[in-house]
């Protein structure tokens, strides 16, 4: 027991273990009610489909986590962080001499992002899918209208563009048409919504206009 209180209250496992903390103090104060769910993805801006650009919306698309709860997904980052930090400093970071410890523990809590990031990654893209199932379907009003991509391209299997809805905006998965790709800044206007895909297909302004 006292070789346990001693790994998780030393670094670098006590890094990801105050952040488990924080998260799980954070649910049980949503849990009495004093904080909205999705309070900390308003402060970062996450959520992909109603918010302004966002380069935390961009990087849980990347890991294939858009539109899972940003407070779900650090919790659980920092559990497996928390998991490969205690694995290391119970069987490896004492092989390390004494004197270099100190780096071995930060090095080992930078690296620990690596496979806490996978693993997250892996445990909550089911629940991404299922979320974006049961994401009701955007009317089709916003066909024709004109957004920019924000992503850094746009081609027939990826990209991201966001359009003035007259309120906060939406950011939405978008597909070029086979053949083109747009980059980031790029007018295009949406013309058709891919079902299978849950995207919408866009097209240049310059040629919208043209037609």
């Amino acid at each position: 027991m006292n070789e346990f209180l001693t790994i998780i209250l030393s670094f670098p496992t006590v890094v990801y273990g105050v952040l488990l903390a924080l998260c799980v103090i954070y649910w049980l104060l949503a849990a009495t009610g004093l904080f909205e769910l999705d309070t900390v993805d308003g402060w970062l801006g996450s959520d992909g489909d109603t918010i302004q650009p966002s380069s935390v919306a961009g990087m849980l698309a990347k890991i294939g986590l858009s539109g899972v709860p940003l407070t779900l997904v650090l919790t659980t980052l920092a559990l497996f962080g928390w998991i490969v930090c205690f694995l290391a400093q119970r069987y490896l970071i004492p092989l390390v001499p004494g004197a270099l410890r100190g780096f071995a523990g930060l090095a080992v809590a930078v690296a620990a992002l690596v496979p806490g990031i996978l693993a997250t990654s892996a445990t909550l893209r089911p629940l991404a899918m299922l979320i974006a199932r049961l994401r009701p379907p955007i009317p089709p009003s916003v066909l024709g209208r004109t957004g920019q991509v924000v992503s850094p391209s746009v081609d027939e299997r990826s990209g991201r563009a966001h359009f003035d809805d007259g309120g906060a905006g939406l950011i939405l998965q978008v597909r070029a048409p086979p053949g083109q790709q747009f980059h980031r800044g790029d007018p295009v206007v949406l013309i058709e919504h891919l079902e299978t895909a849950n995207a919408f297909r866009v097209m240049s302004k310059t040629e919208f206009d043209q037609q």
